[in-house]
């Protein structure tokens, strides 16, 4: 099997961890005012999509200076494959009720939007009080569904990307900057060299 090789670094820790914060002040402003401070718990739910945000969600939650409640979801529509095959199914649901919150999702990336579309549609229909949607990276050219972010984080071109939560075959999920994957079929894993610190 052809061998998983990085061709560069799309974006670095330190450009990732600048941008978090931005987001974060943003949110924090935007939803300071929707705080029920009469509330015994938080009312504003971060949703994080499982699992390739865990990164970008927990560093954005620190960012945001508000109370926050936490809950995640679990879907798959990408296999073992490096595009979206576009079917959803739920692997675990939410363990909240949505009626109570102001829900922000947290994606760690857009790609042809029908899973966001999917998970929107279904959220709603759960009535929560408001929602809006976050997203760690877009790739607005392969969108196949109307549908866009209130929150972005980077607008990447089309390439298949790993790092910073987001992998190929499970492999280079903890890399702490997003790198380009080399094109190619049928890509597998290539842990030498696995360097946090490789500048391609």
């Amino acid at each position: 099997m052809p061998l998983l090789e990085l061709e560069r670094v799309l974006l670095t820790e330190t450009e990732i961890t600048t941008r978090v914060r931005e987001l974060g002040e943003q949110i924090t402003q935007d939803y300071r005012h929707l705080v029920d401070k009469e509330a015994d718990e938080p009312n504003i739910l971060a949703i994080g999509v499982m699992k390739g945000v865990v990164p970008f969600y927990a560093d954005l939650c620190r960012a945001i200076d508000l109370p926050l409640a936490f809950d995640f979801i679990s879907v798959s529509s990408y296999g073992k494959a490096t595009s979206s095959i576009g079917a959803v199914k739920i692997l675990k649901d939410l363990d909240a009720s949505l009626e109570n919150y102001h829900v922000l999702m947290v994606e760690d990336i857009v790609d042809t939007g029908l899973t966001l579309a999917y998970l929107k549609e279904n959220f709603l229909r759960r009535k929560p009080l408001s929602f809006k949607i976050v997203t760690f990276l877009d790739k607005p050219d392969r969108r196949e569904a109307p549908i866009t972010a209130d929150y972005n984080g980077f607008v990447i071109p089309d390439a298949f990307v790993v790092g910073y939560g987001m992998d190929c075959s499970e492999c280079y999920r903890n890399l702490p900057y997003v790198a380009v994957v080399k094109s190619g079929e049928n890509v597998g894993c290539k842990f030498t060299p696995y360097n946090k610190k490789t500048v391609f």
